[in-house]
């Protein structure tokens, strides 16, 4: 099989598919203070959006950390950070933003 000589060799760095992702934005007052009160502000809107649900990954600007821990050092040349291809190849149905993307979470619904 021959590939036509014009066609890219290497596929092009795409945004991520957010089909079936709801995506709440929370922009406090006041500006929290750390990780752990974005947190609680995510877990809270999750509970209000999912229900019961599980935190599946998230990004901490402020420290320029997220879980899974180097998920983005297969994802350098990407245009979709590693801990959001985590996120969504795992069954996120919820992402919440605070601050303008300066804490960003990732859950899905648990059914009990």
């Amino acid at each position: 099989m021959t590939q036509d000589p014009s066609a890219p060799r290497c596929p092009l760095p795409s945004q991520p598919d957010n089909t079936g992702l709801a995506v709440i934005d929370i922009s406090p007052p006041q500006s929290v203070d750390d990780y752990r009160e974005a947190l609680a502000l995510a877990d809270s809107a999750a509970q209000q959006h999912l229900g019961d649900a599980m935190l599946l990954a998230w990004y901490d600007r402020d420290r320029d950390f997220e879980s899974p821990q180097h998920a983005s050092e297969c994802h350098q040349d990407s245009a979709v950070p590693g801990y959001v291809d985590y996120g969504l190849s795992h069954g996120a149905t919820l992402k919440v933003v605070i601050e303008r993307g300066r804490f960003v979470f990732f859950y899905m619904a648990v059914e009990l």
